[in-house]
């Protein structure tokens, strides 16, 4: 039974690092690198950049990893998500940003295969009709799940 519980215990503890391990975080080569936020969309968590980009992945290595083995940022997962994602529960707001009706759904609150390049902070609730066909037919989900 002792030796259950040293086992159970080093697990847990070790989970975290163990799993980081197995994480490409990339280099630091970021326009937005070492600013104490993560700018690389793989992940999700208070220790985001407000805007992020496709373009920034892999190249914020050092802020990501240090969030991520903190416990602050997670690494994004597309099955998971949608399955925690309760769609008909959300508020998608109206059409009235820059891209509504495009195909791709510019709310920064998801992720996914049909999302925008670039997710702002000022697209949230503003492309409802995108957001929420997406979000029924499983194809996005929410990023903080």
């Amino acid at each position: 039974m002792r030796y259950l519980i040293m086992a159970l215990v080093m697990a847990v503890g070790f989970a975290a690092p163990l799993a980081a391990q197995d994480i490409n975080f990339g280099n630091n080569d970021g326009e937005w690198a070492s600013d104490g936020e993560c700018d690389d969309r793989r992940f999700y968590g208070a220790g985001m950049a407000a805007t992020v980009t496709w373009e920034y992945v892999g190249q914020d290595a050092a802020d990501c990893q240090t969030l991520y083995e903190a416990g602050v940022i997670k690494l994004w997962d597309l099955a998971t998500s949608v399955a925690a994602t309760q769609c008909q529960a959300i508020d998608f707001g109206d059409d009235s940003g820059d891209y509504p009706q495009d195909g791709e759904c510019d709310d920064r609150r998801f992720e996914g295969l049909a999302v925008a390049h670039i997710l702002l902070p000022d697209y949230v609730r503003k492309d409802a009709s995108d957001c929420s066909r997406l979000c029924a037919f499983g194809v996005i989900g929410l990023r903080e799940y």
